[in-house]
């Protein structure tokens, strides 16, 4: 019995491949996202966590993901437009506001594993490197910083403000000090004292007093939801310590209500009987008699 010869088409012979959609817009680091969501062979499909972290001009994006063929899974999410609920209502785009949304994310997602009260966390924020330690029988959440596309500088936003906050809150990430602000490349140390005052919004008080000062024209427009809000440069640091022991006392997600609308709104014509279609005629053609006799 004869096969059928198999027929070589043309894309056969094409050696271009083409690149992942999200590689060819410019949105996705293959290279790294295979090292981070590549699980050992011997682990038998157990998650491999991340700790995902994107930032918008108006808002941060700090998620716990995970890896399926069907595509990622959020486990849990925290977003910095969320943080005026906990009375933070301006600056939520900057390191402390940053700082605050990752420990959100941390202390709720310890809380939907009931590990929140077995690992508190540095319940201070002093500015210097924390870790947490296995205390019970339950190990700690362990998860890996996925940073994307950002570039990796010293004092970032991803690498101090998040992995910070997210340490500080709970949650074991594997990290190094070298990357946090107010580490000295000469020096080879991490300066406390300095990171602590990014954490509760210091350098943004300096740069307040500065254009109060000097340029307060300036001042009333680059800080006017500041003024409008009654924050004064003087009490963030008070302010931020108010949000973060807010955070730890629910960090739960508050869910909108919605309200089902009395009078339902229908966009799709009503479909008229035979004898409503007969009535309508009838109208149509008196009032067309009509205007002809009053001609």
């Amino acid at each position: 019995m004869a096969f059928a010869k198999a027929k070589k088409t043309k894309a056969y012979f094409k050696r271009y491949q083409v690149k992942y959609k999200r590689r060819r817009a410019g949105k996705t680091d293959y290279r790294a996202r295979i090292r981070l969501t590549k699980q050992d062979k011997n682990k038998y499909n157990t998650p491999k966590y991340r700790f995902v972290v994107r930032f918008t001009n108006k808002d941060i994006i700090a998620q716990i993901t995970y890896a399926t063929l069907a595509g990622d899974v959020v486990l849990s999410a925290a977003y910095s437009h969320e943080l005026p609920r906990y009375g933070l209502n301006t600056g939520l785009t900057n390191y402390a506001a940053a700082y605050c949304t990752g420990l959100l994310l941390a202390r709720r997602v310890l809380q939907k594993f009931e590990l929140d009260e077995e690992y508190v966390g540095n319940e201070e924020a002093s500015g210097e490197d924390y870790n947490v330690e296995e205390t019970g029988e339950r190990r700690p959440f362990r998860a890996l910083l996925d940073v994307g596309l950002v570039r990796t500088t010293t004092g970032n936003r991803v690498f101090g403000a998040l992995k910070v906050g997210a340490l500080d809150g709970g949650l074991d990430i594997p990290h190094s000090e070298k990357r946090f602000a107010g580490f000295s490349k000469e020096e080879k140390s991490l300066n406390a004292d300095l990171h602590r005052k990014y954490i509760f919004g210091g350098h943004v008080a300096d740069y307040m007093m500065m254009l109060r000062e000097e340029e307060p024209e300036k001042y009333q427009t680059q800080f006017s939801t500041f003024i409008k809000n009654g924050v004064e440069p003087e009490n963030l640091e008070e302010l931020y310590k108010k949000v973060h022991a807010a955070i730890r006392a629910d960090p739960s997600i508050k869910h909108t209500e919605k309200h089902v609308p009395k009078e339902q709104k229908s966009y799709k014509l009503k479909k008229l009987t035979y004898e409503e279609r007969k009535a309508n005629l009838i109208a149509r053609l008196n009032a067309l008699n009509g205007d002809d006799d009053d001609e």
